[in-house]
């Protein structure tokens, strides 16, 4: 009867599944335009915005964990704080690559890998300060307070993920055999083997969900009595948060709320980067439920402190 039920409840999904993906072609075929420039949209942002800030510290991050270590530190605070600054400020989705990198090397355990997926996970000082600060609220120093807001937020929930990881086990999980790696012979090369890899899966994301969060607020603005400018903000930043923050700053930007509705999309990521760290992290079949916590902690949080700061 359970394994009845399983199947029905599988197939069952599977049809919905294809009938979700059958209705977004059509609406693509019936809206090539529209698909066409929410996709140039993504592209664009993704080279001026996103591909200058993150390519050359993903390289430099991934290089510097290919690097052979004779004697690795056994402290685990340490393997934390250096997963913290190696994936905390690079970028999205730098901290999943740092992450599911040291579970391959043998320094985190799937379970500690898990929590530390989520609190190692913050955009790149680059990219706040360069393109949020600068070029969108037109004030480098609100940049780095927005900065400060993210990593303060980040800080409690990596402090909570320790007292989590103490409370319950530090030892290494043995259930779950580890990656054994080899060793490097050309750290560089391969640095620049993976750092293509995840460029391109950024860059396949950003353009997918800008051009269907585009088709889809055109779509929803024809068919609802709705204000474009709130509708297309909302649905942008659900798919893809760079979208999402160009199109608040095109129709908020004199708001009050302008600053904090920044935060609150920087925070909450869009699906864009969470396939992308979802990607990544399957790699190393790493725990996503404390990530998806993470999310909801921050989008609550930082624009609090961002306001306590401004």
């Amino acid at each position: 009867m359970i394994e009845h039920h399983l199947r029905y409840y599988a197939t069952k999904q599977t049809m919905i599944s294809i009938v979700i993906i059958w209705a977004l072609i059509i609406l693509f075929i019936l809206q090539p335009g529209i698909a066409h420039d929410g996709a140039e949209a993504g592209a664009q942002l993704f080279v001026h915005a996103l591909l200058p800030y993150l390519l050359p510290y993903i390289i430099l991050t991934q290089w510097l964990l290919k690097v052979p270590v004779e004697n690795p530190s056994k402290k685990s605070w340490k393997r934390y704080m250096k997963a913290y600054v190696l994936g905390s400020f690079g970028g999205f989705p730098v901290g999943a690559v740092t992450v599911t990198e040291m579970v391959k090397n043998g320094d985190l355990s799937r379970r500690e890998s898990g929590y530390l997926l989520a609190a190692c996970h913050a955009p790149g000082p680059m990219f706040i300060l360069g393109f949020v600060g600068t070029e969108l609220f037109g004030d480098t120093t609100s940049g780095w307070k927005l900065l400060a807001a993210i990593h303060i937020a980040n800080i409690l929930f990596l402090v909570f993920t320790l007292l989590a990881i103490k409370g319950k086990q530090q030892e290494l999980d043995t259930s779950q055999p580890k990656v054994q790696k080899k060793r490097s012979s050309s750290p560089l090369l391969e640095s620049l083997r993976d750092s293509s890899t995840v460029i391109i899966l950024v860059a396949t994301t950003v353009i997918f969900f800008s051009s269907l969060g585009n088709v889809l607020t055109t779509a929803i603005s024809k068919a609802f009595a709705v204000d474009l400018g709130i509708t297309k903000t909302v649905l942008l930043a659900l798919f893809e948060m760079t979208s999402g923050v160009q199109s608040a700053t095109d129709h908020f930007f004199t708001h009050p709320v302008f600053p904090f509705l920044v935060a609150a999309i920087i925070s909450l990521n869009g699906l864009s980067i969470h396939m992308q760290v979802f990607v990544i992290a399957k790699t190393t079949d790493t725990p996503l439920f404390p990530y998806l916590l993470s999310r909801v902690w921050s989008v609550i949080t930082v624009p609090i402190f961002l306001y306590f700061l401004l």
